[in-house]
């Protein structure tokens, strides 16, 4: 079976000295191997092909065969590392925390150990029983993140 890190090496070398990052690795059983990549500002077809292409001639089939496939993560996929957090930086966003409550706002702030999330809620006001627009500013810990993922909009 193909060894994870040996994709890693490949790849790290072929994005050195660009913005491009690697999102996850999968290799499944019968040497399947699944890559994800992004960038700050989008990943194209063009370069997953030329990812596809660098990582296929730098393998051997004739030693272990596999099946590749380089994509860029849905938009609907979980963020998986902290450079996603940061290309969404302003975007809209919904965070599961690891005690499953969920948080819906605008990713303000992130780094490799927490982020800052501006929430603005409508709540009734106790007294005058009239809504009001309340704005709280979360900053949550990675460790508490169970996901976090892109909200959608069109």
């Amino acid at each position: 079976m193909i060894k994870k890190q040996t994709i890693i090496d490949l790849i790290e070398a072929h994005f050195e000295g660009s913005d491009k990052f690697i999102v996850d690795i999968k290799i499944r059983t019968g040497n399947i191997i699944e890559i994800f990549i992004d960038a700050p500002n989008h990943i194209l077809i063009a370069d997953c092909v030329e990812l596809s292409r660098y990582v296929e001639s730098n393998l051997d089939r004739e030693k272990e065969d596999f099946d590749l496939q380089v994509s860029s993560p849905g938009l609907d996929q979980p963020f998986v590392v902290a450079k996603q957090y940061l290309k969404n930086l302003g975007n809209q966003v919904t965070v599961t925390k690891a005690n499953d409550e969920v948080l819906n706002g605008e990713l303000l702030k992130a780094n490799d150990q927490e982020i800052f999330l501006r929430e603005i809620k409508n709540e009734k006001n106790k007294i005058s029983k009239k809504k009001e627009k309340i704005e709280n500013t979360h900053q949550l810990l990675m460790s508490e993140i169970k996901e976090t993922k892109l909200i959608i909009s069109f």
